[in-house]
């Protein structure tokens, strides 16, 4: 039986399976995507497909602590597209 690997939400704090999460990266160039594949090279941030986490990370700004960059409105608008495009 294969391992689902486990990631922590940035919002509600909770471990969940990896391809439940939605992932944000930060490549080399310093350059914000959101990760549908989960596959991109550069450093990884997991937020829940919840519109609660979402919102407790834009008021904490946790999110650019983790990556230790500013975020413009479009990547928390292109996450929230994400959520609601389910």
């Amino acid at each position: 039986m294969k391992k689902i690997p486990q990631r922590t939400c940035m919002g509600c704090n909770e471990k969940k399976d990896k391809q439940k999460l939605i992932r944000i990266v930060k490549n080399k160039d310093n350059e914000i995507h959101v990760d549908k594949t989960g596959k991109m090279e550069g450093r990884g941030a997991y937020i829940c497909e919840d519109i609660k986490c979402l919102d407790k990370v834009i008021k904490s700004k946790r999110l650019e602590k983790v990556l230790d960059i500013h975020l413009s409105d479009e990547i928390y608008e292109s996450v929230r597209g994400v959520i609601f495009g389910k």
